[in-house]
């Protein structure tokens, strides 16, 4: 056996080392230690003098990735939360990994590169993350839109976006707002895209104290939608519209080639006009409010998880899709202490009560057994692995109103039907500003924070 590499007698006491050969005792192949691997092995790895070959790169290989298999899946476990179902059903089959998979973690490739909705922190393009109600949203307002937008008409109060803008005209305040609708499907347990774009837009009138007066309805349709779900969807337009108060009086129609859109979607604009002496808005929230929250939560994002997804089971949820106008109408007898109102559209109660002490730099205790969920939506919630606290809704509200109106907020409450097993679930407070933090029953909580990805896409 000749001699194919020298080593420096400085660097390591062996002198020359020869080509070994070896059976490798893991996949039984004949393999060959080469000198520049010994060379590494002894002067780089600084290896035992006396060591041997025993085993080839390709099994060193899969033995370090079966190795290291445990920690990344608790590590992704931890990007993706229990929320996020595509990435646990991608994790949960990576722990069959085959030997083919095994070979492309040999080329390098990441196992962990999965389709899974949990963002980054900044992104070049536009996520589904970016309409969630969340963390990422809440970036690509305040990063981009507001910052573009800010020299726009100037409202009666700009210190905190709110559902919608309220402007001086003449002697009138108006409320102005402005939705979309994308939901999927159409049609869901409780209603469907035509009622959801009425009582959305309502709603958000609403939680400016103001009463709704006018919509538009802009179409935008899918070449092949059948003529007989458009009318369906104009028609529960029009019934809830009616049914409201209100009157559609404008809108457009467009129409896009087949495979551009997804059937109907739906953008609506509303005028309102607020009552003298009414005054809501994140601003006004002190420390001391009470908090009440008109009903259960979660049905309308539950409705619709639970029809994607093909589940079927007794007293299966559904939507609470409705108008919030006549109960903040009832809610506004009480005059300058309802301070702010919020309805409970994507990110749910969670995402809603962050928002608005962020806005007011207030701290908020929630009482967790307060906190009203119908057993239905808890265990669908169970069983998709979802938060209840952060499911949309589109017929729930919360109002914060001053502490010694909170009882006669509450009797309104009880007696009006869009509210449905209302509740006090906390109050505001002085304490940990701009936090929201949900106390159990044994009195320890745990901070709420704004989701980080899209956990239920077009819901509304």
């Amino acid at each position: 056996m000749q001699p194919i590499i020298a080593i420096g007698a400085a660097s390591n006491p062996i002198s020359t080392v020869f080509r070994i050969e070896f059976s490798c005792r893991e996949c039984g192949g004949q393999e060959v230690w080469t000198g520049e691997q010994q060379k590494w092995y002894y002067e780089v790895a600084k290896g035992p003098l006396l060591a041997t070959a025993v085993c080839c790169h390709r099994s060193r290989q899969q033995k370090e990735a079966k190795r290291r298999q445990p920690q990344q899946l608790k590590s992704a476990v931890r990007r993706t939360g229990k929320s996020c179902m595509q990435g646990l059903r991608q994790l949960s089959s990576y722990r069959d990994y085959s030997s083919s998979h095994l070979s492309l973690m040999n080329q390098n490739s990441d196992p962990l590169q999965m389709s899974c909705p949990t963002p980054l922190s900044r992104h070049q393009t536009v996520q589904l993350a970016h309409g969630g109600g969340g963390r990422t949203m809440r970036s690509l307002i305040e990063g981009l839109l507001l910052p573009c937008f800010a020299n726009g008409a100037e409202t009666t109060d700009q210190s905190a976006p709110h559902d919608s803008a309220v402007l001086e005209i003449g002697d009138q305040r108006i409320a102005f707002t402005t939705d979309s609708f994308v939901v999927s499907p159409l049609f869901f347990p409780g209603g469907d895209i035509g009622k959801l774009a009425v009582y959305g837009t309502v709603n958000d009138l609403a939680m400016s104290g103001a009463q709704p007066q006018y919509l538009s309805c802009g179409l935008i349709l899918e070449e092949g939608t059948p003529l007989d779900d458009l009318q369906r969807i104009v028609e529960s337009m029009q019934q809830a519209a009616t049914e409201v108060g209100v009157k559609i009086v404008t809108g457009d129609t467009k129409v896009v080639d087949r495979g551009k859109a997804d059937g109907v979607f739906i953008n609506t604009a509303g005028i309102g006009v607020v009552p003298a002496g009414i005054e809501v808005h994140p601003s006004r929230i002190t420390p001391g409010d009470k908090i009440l929250l008109s009903g259960d939560i979660g049905r309308h994002g539950m409705a619709i998880m639970s029809l994607r997804e093909g589940l079927q089971f007794d007293g299966a949820p559904e939507s609470d899709c409705a108008s919030l106008a006549s109960l903040v109408e009832q809610l506004s007898r009480i005059g300058a202490d309802l301070h702010c109102l919020r309805d409970l559209t994507r990110g749910g109660l969670a995402a809603a009560l962050i928002e608005l002490a962020d806005q007011a730099g207030v701290g908020v205790d929630v009482q967790e057994t307060a906190v009203p969920i119908n057993s239905q939506v808890s265990g669908a919630c169970e069983l998709l692995g979802l938060d209840p606290l952060y499911v949309a809704n589109e017929g729930r509200l919360i109002a914060i109103v001053a502490a010694g109106a909170a009882e006669e907020a509450m009797k309104i409450m009880d007696e009006h039907p869009a509210a449905n097993s209302p509740a006090v679930i906390g109050e505001v407070t002085n304490q940990h500003p701009r936090e929201v933090e949900l106390l159990n029953a044994f009195g320890s909580g745990r901070l709420l924070d704004l989701p980080a990805g899209e956990q239920m896409p077009r819901i509304c």
